[in-house]
């Protein structure tokens, strides 16, 4: 994760200084393509690849996508023009999945009985990725040069592609899988929206991506709000998004092994509702300080939240139909991510960064009631003492 998210950071800058691209609403307009084209192809693929994994092998699709994102980013560093980027990184999503095959591999072989600690500690993995990421990369730029972070995060996929081909053991039965009933997408769509629980929880990983993406746009201008200077904000405004990952990737296993006692239905209905009102002293934060703190406290409601989903959706889900529901879910999660700072931008011009807050902790305890309305903590418990007598 830290390999992927080592680049992101630096494309405007690579548009301008590698690229040619000097106009500031050129570089903000290829600059925004080129970071939505990744999920507007991941968004159509995924379910895809999900189908694809349930028939041949999560780890089959594991190292698909390892070697093919690897390639792909190494070639990004040969490229000349804008387009070639663009087409490159949506290439890169129609090719990615690394992570919801790694999730759909866990939630198949972990032991039920501490799934939630499983996931938690994924989820502290990718959270510390997207800490290390952008740190590594400046480093790098800084020493480097812009176009060997492509050759260097490349040849790091190619290392995790490599490391997950000769250490990951998986029992997959080919036979039993080809026997399963052949089903279209369109029938698998119809088939999770039936089951009202799958529907939520899929709506939720919209939401919770949503809600932590539709502000974070405008935090720099905030920061330069509250700081009264323009003096550090590139410091101030890096420090602010890596408080809130690492109280997540601190209290993910915390909260997952929370989930392995009580359930993960209780976890995630509390930890939205922490999430929410984390949002809300944020819009009247009146220091960079008090903005600090409540993004250490956000992070660590949102360390619960996607380990809880990811468990429940297994929870949920037909033994066949893992890495598809998984893949559906993580177009959920991509559909989050361009909707989130599309709607931030649309209103931010009528509500201010102050309202957007407010829109984020909305929209998180919409997902919180919905929640609670149809996974019942207490039923999933029993459900899960009946899979688990022992346990």
């Amino acid at each position: 994760m830290s390999g992927m998210t080592m680049i992101i950071p630096f494309l405007p800058l690579f548009l301008q200084q590698d690229l040619g691209v000097t106009d500031e609403s050129a570089i903000g307009a290829w600059g925004g393509a080129i970071f939505a084209a990744n999920f507007v192809t991941s968004f159509l693929f995924q379910p895809i690849w999900g189908r694809v994994a349930d028939r041949i092998g999560r780890k089959v699709m594991l190292l698909r996508s390892g070697f093919g994102m690897g390639l792909i980013t190494i070639l990004m560093g040969f490229a000349t023009e804008p387009w070639h980027l663009l087409v490159l990184r949506l290439l890169n999503g129609v090719i990615s999945g690394y992570n919801p095959a790694a999730i759909a591999l866990m939630s198949a072989t972990a032991p039920k009985a501490r799934m939630g600690f499983a996931m938690g500690t994924l989820q502290s993995g990718i959270t510390a990725g997207t800490i290390l990421g952008p740190l590594i990369g400046g480093l790098f730029a800084d020493a480097f040069g812009f176009r060997p972070i492509f050759y260097i995060t490349g040849g790091l996929l190619f290392l995790a592609s490599i490391l997950s081909w000769i250490l990951i053991k998986e029992n997959f039965d080919r036979e039993k899988a080809a026997a399963q009933p052949a089903t279209s997408m369109a029938e698998d769509v119809r088939k999770l929206l039936r089951d009202k629980r799958l529907a939520a929880l899929l709506g939720t990983t919209f939401a919770f991506q949503f809600a932590l993406l539709c502000p974070v746009a405008f935090i720099p201008l905030y920061i330069q709000r509250l700081h009264e200077s323009m003096a550090n904000i590139a410091f101030w405004s890096g420090f602010v998004g890596s408080v809130t990952a690492f109280s997540n990737m601190i209290f993910a296993p915390l909260l997952g092994r929370l989930s392995d006692r009580t359930g993960p239905a209780p976890v995630l209905f509390i930890t939205l509702i922490g999430a929410a009102l984390m949002f809300v002293p944020q819009a009247f934060a009146g220091s960079v300080g008090e903005l600090l703190f409540y993004r250490f406290l956000l992070g660590s409601f949102l360390g619960g939240i996607a380990p809880a989903l990811n468990t429940l959706i297994r929870s949920y889900t037909p033994d066949g139909m893992v890495s598809r529901v998984f893949g559906y879910n993580t177009s959920a999660l991509a559909l989050g991510n361009m909707c989130g700072p599309i709607v931030g931008g649309a209103v931010f011009g009528l509500v201010d960064i102050n309202g957007l807050f407010l829109v984020s902790a909305g929209v998180l305890l919409a997902a919180a009631i919905w929640i609670r309305a149809v996974v019942p903590g207490a039923e999933l418990r029993r459900k899960e003492r009946r899979r688990n007598p022992g346990g």
